[in-house]
This record gives C-alpha cells, sequence and structure tokens, in this order.
C-alpha cells in the first residue's frame, strides 16, 4: 500500500498581467521547471480578473504536493488572498498541500514549514502594508495635482484595462460593477464595450464620443 502513496509533486504556476510582455511569463516558467516542477500552470490575466488557469492549478494539487510560484505577488494581491489560497491547499483531502515562493526577500519560503510559514506571514503583510502606502501617497499626489489643476486622469490606465471590461462584460456584470471592480470611470467602460462593438444601443447612447460631442458642437 505504501509504496502505491501519491508521492509529492511540484506544480508551477505563472502569471502576467495583459499589459506585460511574453518574455515576463516565459521567464516564471523557466524559473518554475528549474526548480523542479513537473507540471506549469501559466496565463497573462491581469490579478483582478478571474484567473482560469490559477483554479485548474489549485484543482489539480493532491495530497503532499506543492504549488509553486517565483513570487508572493504573481498569485495574490492581499494578505488576505494570499492566505486563503494557503488554507485551500492546507485542505486538499489526505494531508493537505503547501505552497513555495521561490524568491520572498531574496529567499525561498515553504509554507509546509512553521517556519517558512511565520516569514510569509511576515513578508507578506509588509508587502500589502507598503502596497496601501504607496496608495495613500498617490491619492495624495492626485489630491495635489487636482489642486493645481495638473491632474490628467486615468485615460491611459483605461485603456489597457478595456478587454477586461469587454469580458467581465460579456459575462453579465453591469457597466457600474465592471467600473468599481476595475477603478474607472464608467464612460471609460462603454467606450471599451463600443469599441468591441458589443454594447447594446441603449447603454452606448449613455455615454457620447468625443468626436460625436465635436459634431453636436
Amino acid at each position: 500500500m505504501s509504496s502505491q502513496a501519491h508521492k509529492g509533486l511540484l506544480i508551477g504556476y505563472a502569471r502576467t498581467s495583459t499589459a506585460e510582455q511574453e518574455a515576463g511569463l516565459q521567464a516564471q516558467v523557466r524559473d518554475l521547471q528549474m526548480a523542479g516542477c513537473t507540471k506549469v500552470f501559466q496565463e497573462q490575466v491581469s490579478s483582478i480578473a478571474q484567473r482560469t488557469e490559477l483554479e485548474r492549478a489549485l484543482d489539480y494539487v493532491r495530497a503532499g504536493d506543492t504549488l509553486v510560484v517565483t513570487k508572493v505577488d504573481r498569485l495574490a494581491r492581499s494578505t488576505v488572498g494570499l492566505w486563503e489560497i494557503v488554507k485551500r491547499l492546507e485542505a486538499v483531502e489526505d494531508g493537505g498541500a503547501g505552497l513555495r515562493v521561490l524568491n520572498l526577500g531574496g529567499e525561498t519560503v515553504d509554507t509546509k514549514s512553521a517556519t517558512g510559514k511565520l516569514i510569509l506571514t511576515i513578508f507578506a503583510g509588509f508587502a500589502q502594508f507598503e502596497h496601501e502606502m504607496m496608495l495613500e501617497r498617490q491619492r495624495e499626489g492626485i489630491a495635489k495635482a487636482k489642486g493645481e489643476g495638473r491632474y490628467l486622469g486615468r485615460r491611459p490606465s483605461a485603456r489597457l484595462k478595456a478587454d477586461d471590461a469587454v469580458r467581465l462584460f460579456k459575462e453579465g456584470h453591469t457597466v457600474t460593477d465592471i467600473a468599481d471592480a476595475l477603478s474607472i470611470g464608467r464612460g471609460s467602460v462603454y467606450r471599451a464595450l463600443e469599441a468591441a462593438n458589443v454594447a447594446s444601443p441603449a447603454k452606448a447612447s449613455r455615454v457620447r464620443l468625443p468626436n460625436e460631442q465635436a459634431q453636436l458642437a
């Protein structure tokens, strides 16, 4: 019986956002394979979007396996999200699975050890704190720029999120929900839908494009 027991495998997961280059994804895959991963799930998708390959990876792992990522931010956006994944791995039937991060502050960390789990908790907490501080500084900078009449808005970011907006709309989400989820304006969502020819006439009529406004002037 013991000779037929499942031998723990290293299962890799690699992700870059849709705005990043293919080379970045391939570099992660290479590092994961060099670390001993026998199977690697990979995708190019925003961290806030539905990550199909991550779900496949989590469903694939078995007791004794270890899910491996190159960095924490490839896996989760927050400490809460990270620990939801860790708990899901630990809940794998017949013994649970672990998480290994190849580069966490220059060290490899594995949650199968108590020390590794502690280090991951500390670093993830600091990473989230740093992210929140960055957002705070960004908000302060935007407020100052608005006060000085120099704020130009989020148009470039909105353009990069156009594909996500179209995908979420096709999945049945409302324009308001999409705008909130992607942190862009409703007008940006409508423009993305119109550009992709997926908005209904009723919805498209709510927002006029710049060239339409010029024609009406």
